[in-house]
């Protein structure tokens, strides 16, 4: 198999089986303690029922969550690291994220005292993998998609996951022998962001090409969908089958936005193998923004579908605007979390989703991307916002952040701006 190593470790890194040394477990066990010192706050309960009534479509003030994305390389930079291994530096910058989000962020982030590990696996691609040609130190690139011709089709093939058990199991020692006694050491896999598949597609055919083919080869894109419908199927069931699942009905990140803390998962008859249908599932297809709601309906919703159908309850959407497509995208089963990102019509959504979904509201990011904020146009917008979503189950999501214009003060005064207004509206 052709494969595409993914350490699934944070920050990308690639263990080579470096044991961690005794200086750099002084810093972490040091780092260790304050998570956990800040996990056993009672503030830290607060926050984590507001997220489970929210979850249940409770009125409560509207939630706030800020994830800096690559913005926390501005926050937290290499020369912050005192550790000097490569894997000792990875857990550090974990814990000091943990650190500034409850010290310092404002959110509603909750802070637990866990300290979860992925597997380290393998996973092949798709028979082809398209080249990229520019991106270096996360700049912009294209791509040179390897599905030139659907003659082609007959090479590719479902993905294969490797699991290198040896490797997981020495990682997990090294932490638990490290922090164990601090935070509790979990193996918690993370298998996929989104199950939208339409990213994948156009990895192979292009962009372009794929719009092309909805007029030029409309048979040949419904059967490249089935078989990446099939093959993202075939994941789960691989996941599910050999015991790889993980609850997300906790503190796990879940859709585009918000956290999954849920007492309607897993399901009544769980008895401790996890199932696709006791987690929250996700998709989006957000590289279809330009498809009319019926091409949406033709190519995309039906294969969509079978996979958010295994999942108790489901998120849907991420940049792409959902208003246009609402009638479509409200079909899926079990929707519980709507993405309405910068580039939807608020009010058409606060309509369309009233008090039975969460209005998961995405404010632009771009309004941190500058050395100082504009604090009264940041006000003036959430409260016009949250002024419309007035009747909506709301959460407001900072994310997608390229840089804060290297201030790490624009993500607190953003997040004690968006408290504010919050806590303003639903007096």
């Amino acid at each position: 198999m052709t494969e595409q190593t993914r350490a699934s470790l944070p920050g990308g890194y690639t263990w080579s089986g470096e044991k961690i040394s005794k200086e750099d477990r002084v810093v972490l066990r040091e780092l260790a303690f304050q998570v956990a010192d800040i996990a056993s706050q009672p503030s830290q309960e607060e926050k984590r029922k507001l997220w489970y009534e929210h979850n249940a479509l409770k009125p409560t003030r509207p939630v706030i969550f800020c994830d800096p994305e690559n913005g926390w390389n501005e926050i937290i930079t290499s020369g912050d690291l005192r550790c000097k291994g490569g894997l000792a530096r990875e857990w550090e910058r974990r814990l000091r994220k943990e650190i500034f989000w409850g010290k310092s962020m404002g959110d509603d982030r909750v802070v637990e005292p866990y300290f979860d590990l992925p597997y380290v696996y393998a996973e092949s691609d798709w028979g082809m993998r398209e080249r990229k040609i520019g991106g270096e130190d996360g700049g912009s690139y294209r791509w040179d998609p390897p599905l030139k011709s659907y003659q082609d089709m007959d090479k590719l093939h479902f993905p294969q996951i490797v699991v290198d058990y040896e490797a997981t199991q020495q990682i997990f020692s090294q932490a638990q022998e490290i922090m164990g006694d601090i935070l509790e050491v979990r193996i918690k896999g993370v298998w996929w962001w989104t199950l939208g598949m339409t990213w994948t597609l156009i990895n192979l055919r292009g962009l372009e090409q794929f719009m092309y083919d909805v007029y030029d080869h409309p048979q040949e894109l419904h059967q490249l969908m089935a078989f990446l419908r099939d093959g993202h199927l075939a994941k789960l069931d691989f996941l599910e089958q050999n015991g790889l699942l993980s609850l997300n009905n906790d503190n796990t990140y879940v859709g585009s936005g918000g956290f999954g803390f849920t007492h309607e998962l897993p399901q009544p008859d769980f008895s401790g193998e996890v199932r696709t249908k006791d987690m929250w599932g996700f998709a989006e297809s957000q590289e279809t923004v330009g498809f009319s709601p019926q091409l949406f309906e033709e190519f995309i919703f039906p294969y969509q579908y079978p996979l958010l159908d295994r999942f108790g309850l489901n998120c849907y959407g991420c940049c792409e605007p959902l208003n246009k497509r609402w009638e479509v995208v409200k079909k899926f089963p079990r929707l519980r979390r709507i993405s309405v990102s910068p580039w939807a019509d608020r009010k058409d959504m606060a309509r369309k989703l009233e008090n039975r979904y969460i209005f998961s509201m995405k404010p632009n990011p771009a309004y941190l991307a500058v050395p100082h904020l504009d604090e009264d146009f940041i006000r003036q917008e959430l409260r016009k916002d949250l002024e419309i979503t007035r009747d909506c189950i709301v959460e407001v999501i900072m994310k997608d952040n390229n840089t804060i214009g290297h201030n790490p003060q624009n993500v607190i005064c953003w997040c004690k701006i968006a408290q504010e207004e919050a806590e303003r509206v639903s007096r």
